[in-house]
């Protein structure tokens, strides 16, 4: 009997997690372990858990109360923070860059960053930890595109356009419920040239928290898979986070990718962060992103360390009751390792120019 195959992972914000400690050697919390957050190395292997996108994710520590409990509420629609500037975004971005390289180095070979497509398959073939680096909205970019060069020379190999918050290439879809992504205008003139500078370069762009006119000038502009790391449906739940079935038919059509988001107010049809979510709810996406987009276009993108998450899952170590239930739900075999890794190895490949 074949073992369970290992999830690669679209999405995870442990680095901000570690970075936000402020204490040295924060590289040995990940490697050996410990009892706060969602994603540690320990955890990991007891989860299955492959590798995933690490997203450097750049705080703007606005004062807007918590989040998380504002929607807990029938109807929101949260504040955006301000905007960040290159020059401020780039001391914590290299620090939290810093620590994946450090994870890596520390590791005596069970965690690897991972630039090629190859290095994917390597990993999850051998049992090392897959790491692609990620920035999870582009406020380290400058305007002349020259941190782009150096961190894409450290290992960068895919880019949240945007948060929440607007910067200078774009504008995100703020917590809002219900709404649709229809929140704002397109990219700016700067925000194009970063999706060619993209191409041209073989970085994913990840169109997750892009509002709706942002993905179709990327969709007009870009010719790379369209990808959204981890985003959810809109036909299932209003959140103006999540995707709708027009933005879905141009994912598949691009031979793009969608990876589910855990976060369960994304998740749920009343919009709620509420972790008594039973698992039916997430695989309730997963049946209309396999009907809209086909199998071939569909992963995870769980938002460890960045989201409140189903009970049945908790943290990585759960993902072992995620494979549990794809299996009650009949996905198994060739289409179980599509879901759970080879979707994301393909797309990545492709992208890169593999």
């Amino acid at each position: 009997m074949n073992p369970a195959p290992q999830i690669f992972d679209g999405h995870n914000d442990v680095l901000l997690r570690l970075f936000n400690k402020n204490a040295d050697g924060v590289e040995r919390l990940f490697l050996d372990g410990e009892k706060e957050g969602q994603l540690d190395l320990p955890r990991a292997v007891q989860g299955g858990f492959g590798g995933g996108m690490f997203a450097i994710f750049i705080s703007s520590k606005d004062d807007i109360g918590d989040i998380d409990d504002l929607m807990r509420n029938p109807t929101y629609d949260v504040p955006l923070p301000r905007t960040i500037s290159s020059k401020q975004a780039l001391p914590s971005t290299m620090a939290m860059a810093a620590i994946l390289m450090r994870i890596e180095r520390a590791s005596q070979g069970k965690f690897k960053i991972c630039r090629t497509a190859r290095d994917l398959k390597s990993c999850l073939a051998s049992g090392t930890i897959a790491a692609v680096m990620h920035i999870e909205g582009a406020e380290p970019i400058d305007r002349d595109f020259n941190s782009l060069d150096v961190l894409y020379a450290a290992g960068l190999r895919s880019i949240g356009i945007v948060w929440s918050r607007p910067n200078i290439f774009a504008h995100g879809v703020p917590f809002r419920f219900p709404a649709t992504p229809d929140t704002g205008p397109g990219l700016t003139e700067l925000g194009k040239a970063l999706i060619k500078t993209c191409n041209e370069r073989r970085i994913a762009i990840d169109l997750s928290h892009l509002n709706e006119q942002g993905f179709w000038d990327v969709a007009r502009i870009s010719d790379a898979p369209l990808i959204a790391t981890h985003s959810n449906v809109h036909a299932i739940s209003r959140h103006s986070r999540n995707l709708t079935d027009r933005q879905l038919a141009a994912i598949r059509d691009s031979g793009g990718m969608v990876g589910i988001n855990f976060a369960t107010c994304f998740l749920r049809p009343d919009g709620r962060v509420d972790s008594n979510t039973g698992l039916d709810v997430l695989l309730r996406h997963l049946d209309h992103l396999v009907q809209q987009v086909g199998v071939d276009c569909v992963g995870f993108g769980s938002d460890f360390d960045g989201a409140k998450v189903p009970e049945a899952i908790g943290d990585v170590a759960g993902l072992t009751n995620l494979r549990e239930a794809l299996l009650a739900r009949g996905f198994t075999g060739e289409v179980l390792r599509k879901l759970c890794q080879d979707n994301w190895i393909s797309v990545l490949g492709r992208t890169w120019g593999e």
